[in-house]
């Protein structure tokens, strides 16, 4: 399960955010979890105009989204909405690479009046993707973390009960796959790169 985060710096609420999401999802499922950024990315992630210009930093976090069995996927908010580059790192996501996957969502801010973002941007986002997205996500603000640590009680019980909800979903789909299903769009042969245009 990759962990992925909008932040550019570090410490980072956002990290640390999707680090408690895992760890507590961890304690409803067997998974392994890979944290990311966009840190991880370097700065020529912003330079490159076509995934075949990725560095391989840039290149390996994408293919890791790509393979991985669910995402917990976290960014701060600036400005009423995610990062830029956050959303510059999701374009040169395959569109057919996420349809059927798991997907929690949460998102940081300097306040309440960012709380919507979740609703408004992250989820029509992956819905593009036609990612299985949690109908239950977190929005945490400032005030919710000490020293950069998810500390409020309401929000670790939202974090919680988010984590029970959404390892059903995980553990559902590692089911099937064991089985051998798979979605019914998996066999569609890939969009052409959206770069290309």
């Amino acid at each position: 399960m990759v962990l992925l985060s909008g932040n550019t710096q570090r410490p980072s609420k956002s990290r640390a955010l999707a680090a408690f999401m895992g760890q507590s999802l961890a304690g409803h499922a067997e998974v392994k979890l890979l944290p990311l950024d966009l840190l991880d990315a370097g700065r020529a992630l912003g330079g490159a105009y076509a995934r075949n210009e990725l560095s391989d930093e840039a290149r390996a976090i994408v293919e890791a989204i790509e393979g991985a069995d669910a995402l917990v996927v976290t960014t701060p908010v600036y400005k009423g909405s995610y990062p830029g580059l956050f959303k510059h790192l999701i374009d040169f996501i395959d569109p057919e690479a996420l349809v059927g996957k798991p997907v929690l969502l949460g998102a940081t801010g300097g306040g309440q009046r960012h709380a919507l973002v979740v609703e408004h941007q992250l989820r029509p986002l992956f819905g593009f993707f036609s990612a299985e997205v949690a109908a239950y996500a977190i929005y945490a603000a400032d005030e919710e973390f000490v020293n950069y640590v998810p500390a409020a009680d309401r929000l670790l019980e939202r974090i919680e009960r988010a984590a029970t909800l959404f390892s059903l979903a995980v553990r559902t789909k590692a089911q099937h796959q064991a089985d051998g299903h798979s979605p019914p769009d998996a066999a569609k042969p890939p969009k052409p790169d959206s770069h290309a245009r």
